[in-house]
This record gives structure tokens, C-alpha cells and sequence, in this order.
């Protein structure tokens, strides 16, 4: 976005932290829903709500290694959360959570 042409709220959703944090809501979205299915557990769901975080130095480090962000951000989120991070990305591709998140983004450009 170029600054002098962009409303600050609007240049909020578009920034690198905003894309992650979108990516992890959508990742928690899922893990809700399969907590509600019953195929993970109170206790590993808590574990993941409370935990998962992610940091961009690290993110970046870890896609230098890999050369995919998705991995890149799943494995630093996992680093976070322990071992109930084997929930997280259950049944999705990256493509399930990159295209969600934007679709995401978009609406709440469109809300503005």
C-alpha cells in the first residue's frame, strides 16, 4: 500500500503481522471446529488457544531454511504451542489456509 494514499486501518490488514495473525485465525477456527467434533481433546484444545503465537524474525528465519511461509509460520506456531501442535493443520493445505485468510482480509478491506 502506499502510505500517502491509504487510510491507516486500511494499511493495517494488508501488513505482514496482520497476514499471520489471519492465517493463525483461521488455523484455531479448525482447531475449534474439531474440538467440537470430538477428534481433539479439551485439554491439547486449550493448549493450543493458549499457546499459539508466532513471532516474524523467526518465521523468516525458518522460510530462508524452507522456502515456503506456510511451513515457515506452522513451524514456529508449533514451536510455541508443544505437542498438541500435532492438531494444528489437520486436513488442510496450505492453499485451504492462504486462501481463507485472504478472503478474510478482503472483507475487512471491504468493511472499511
Amino acid at each position: 500500500m502506499i502510505d500517502r494514499y491509504t487510510k491507516e486501518e486500511m494499511k493495517e490488514i494488508w501488513t505482514l503481522e496482520a497476514k499471520f495473525r489471519t492465517y493463525l485465525q483461521v488455523e484455531l477456527a479448525v482447531c475449534k471446529a474439531w474440538f467440537e467434533l470430538g477428534k481433539i481433546g479439551e485439554e491439547d484444545f486449550q493448549n493450543i488457544i493458549n499457546k499459539a503465537d508466532f513471532q516474524l524474525e523467526r518465521i523468516d528465519e525458518i522460510e530462508k531454511q524452507v522456502n515456503h511461509d506456510v511451513i515457515a509460520f506452522l513451524t514456529n506456531v508449533n514451536e510455541n504451542i508443544g505437542p498438541s501442535s500435532r492438531f494444528v493443520h489437520m486436513g488442510l493445505t496450505s492453499s485451504d489456509v492462504v486462501d481463507t485468510a485472504l478472503a478474510l482480509q478482503i472483507k475487512r478491506a471491504n468493511d472499511i
